[in-house]
């Protein structure tokens, strides 16, 4: 299964040409960049991890990459996003953000139901790879 998140999620990956494109993009309207990484791509999980912090002073797509890259050689079996912050004030908010790297395997997830009185049915998403402890969840051979 293919996570689908964010903008470019249903396009072939990206390559690094063409996430620089899109940093340069973002920067050319003023908008600061961030690279966060987590190994729990569930859709409600908006809290992935930073790496490093968001680079309000950078204005050259190749320090963005940079960070991408250390980020993909301490964590190359974890989805890794870049985003795209404004910071104008009535903004202020995530413009764009795009995943730049994906484990290996992805296992997806699986519906559970609960069935409650009467005829009620309650569903909900699980990763199965929260089956897996964090840090062991994309590693091969258990």
């Amino acid at each position: 299964m293919r996570i689908t998140q964010g903008t470019f999620s249903f396009l072939p990956e990206l390559t690094d040409a063409e996430i620089t494109l899109q940093i340069d993009y973002a920067l050319q309207q003023g908008w600061a960049c961030s690279v966060e990484y987590t190994d729990d791509p569930h859709p409600r999980n908006t809290y992935w991890e930073m790496w490093g912090l968001p680079m309000f002073d950078l204005h050259d797509a190749a320090g963005v990459l940079q960070e991408v890259n250390a980020c993909r050689d301490a964590n190359p079996q974890h989805y890794i996003k870049v985003n795209a912050f404004d910071a104008v004030r009535g903004f202020e908010t995530m413009r764009l953000s795009f995943i730049v790297n994906r484990p290996d395997v992805e296992p997806g997830f699986r519906l559970e139901r609960q069935d409650g009185e009467g005829r009620i049915q309650r569903y909900s998403i699980r990763s199965y790879a929260s089956d897996r402890p964090s840090g062991q969840r994309y590693t091969h051979g258990g």
